[in-house]
């Protein structure tokens, strides 16, 4: 049952029905078959591309649809509802081609841009190492000015869409400081560049049809028109990316909770025991009265936090907050979607274990509730 909208214009209302009807004729009906395959959506990204979905946010010069956050995330909600994968690999696009958009040139976007928003490149944000997760400036690797180019060294790891993006928005160290983040650059990195590779896909619990690799840097030469700002600002792009990042984040865990009450309360209903539906017994209408709760409340965060940033005011703490609400909300609500159901809940002959299953991660990406715990409180303390 789609959440009802209170959608600032007819414009916006008119997408969202675009957007469900997507939703619910190209992506619903393959989500199981694709996860439980391993197989990547790449088509369907590219349909969301013709369909002008993936470059909501941005400027119409390059692209974009200009749309506000408060738009753009209900659409990425909606979109995660029907498959997680599509809706996380959405948002983690939309987060790659935040550095361009915000701290690229004018020339730089006039080249890149374009193809990025209209569906012909898919974008990934390679940020994290295995050393360097929630400690983001301990990132180690190496990107060495030889001429015209950057030669880069290092490993990227825990990269959704490693191995199958076009481009990648790639954090790598360029001064002489081995730590610290006064020596981090960005620079955008085409994926058929030589010596970058992927290595095998991660085998995880859930998201399944979402590759996560680790990409591989090995004299990696990268043109130097390819740094996005200037050297040495990459750690300042990186978390200013990542504060709009977490805002999609949560849209995507509150689609999969909204999902998950749904299929719950359809069961509810059919599933008669003694003599009566057991959506009828108080202790099943108190359980789905908490879910249904969680998954409001959580809306209202994001958008909250969404209104905050369409209008320029502060809104990393919201964002944090946001994504910590959000994505614990979605956990509880789909544990407890499967405690609805019962046995068959258990089962993967109904969705709701695979959400349960895709639930887990967003509470770790875009930085773990332990960090967004830690932002809030330091943004508090300059209150």
């Amino acid at each position: 049952m789609p959440a009802q909208r209170l959608l600032p214009t007819t414009e916006a209302e008119d997408l969202l029905a675009l957007t469900r009807e997507i939703a619910r004729d190209e992506l619903a009906p393959i989500a199981s078959e694709y996860e439980q395959a391993c197989r990547f959506p790449r088509e369907q990204f590219r349909l969301l591309g013709r369909s002008g979905l993936l470059g909501l946010p941005y400027s119409r010069r390059w692209g974009g649809a200009e749309l506000t956050y408060e738009v753009y995330l209900q659409v990425l909600e909606e979109i995660a509802a029907a498959w997680m994968s599509v809706g996380v690999g959405l948002s983690v696009h939309t987060m790659s081609c935040f550095p361009l958009a915000h701290y690229g040139t004018d020339p730089q976007r006039d080249r890149w841009l374009p193809a990025m928003l209209e569906g012909d490149l898919l974008g990934a944000y390679a940020l994290s190492e295995t050393q360097a997760g929630s400690d983001a400036a301990a990132l180690a690797t190496r990107a060495r000015r030889d001429g015209d180019a950057y030669v880069v060294n290092g490993t990227k790891a825990w990269v959704t869409h490693g191995g199958k993006a076009d481009f990648y928005t790639t954090m790598v160290r360029t001064s002489a400081e081995s730590s610290g983040s006064s020596g981090i650059s960005c620079l955008l990195v085409d994926g058929e560049t030589a010596g970058l590779s992927a290595a095998e896909p991660e085998r995880k619990m859930g998201l399944t049809g979402s590759t996560t690799a680790q990409l591989i840097f090995d004299n990696a030469r990268v043109d130097a028109d390819r740094l996005i700002g200037e050297e040495g600002e990459g750690l300042k792009i990186a978390l200013s990316a990542l504060s709009s990042g977490r805002l999609g984040i949560a849209a995507c865990s509150v689609g999969l909770a909204q999902a998950a009450l749904d299929e719950a309360v359809a069961y509810a209903k059919q599933r008669v025991q003694f003599g009566k539906p057991v959506i009828d017994f108080q202790g099943m209408e108190f359980l789905l009265a908490d879910m249904a709760a969680a998954v409001e409340s959580a809306r209202a965060t994001y958008l909250d936090a969404a209104r905050r940033r369409d209008r320029g005011m502060p809104f990393q703490r919201q964002s944090s907050i946001a994504k910590l609400v959000a994505t614990d909300a979605a956990m509880k609500v789909t544990t407890d979607a499967v405690q609805v159901l019962g046995g068959a809940g258990y089962t993967r002959d109904f969705p709701v274990e695979r959400y349960l299953r895709e639930a887990k991660v967003p509470q770790i990406f875009e930085g773990t509730n332990q960090i967004q715990r830690m932002v809030i409180a330091r943004e508090l303390r300059k209150v």
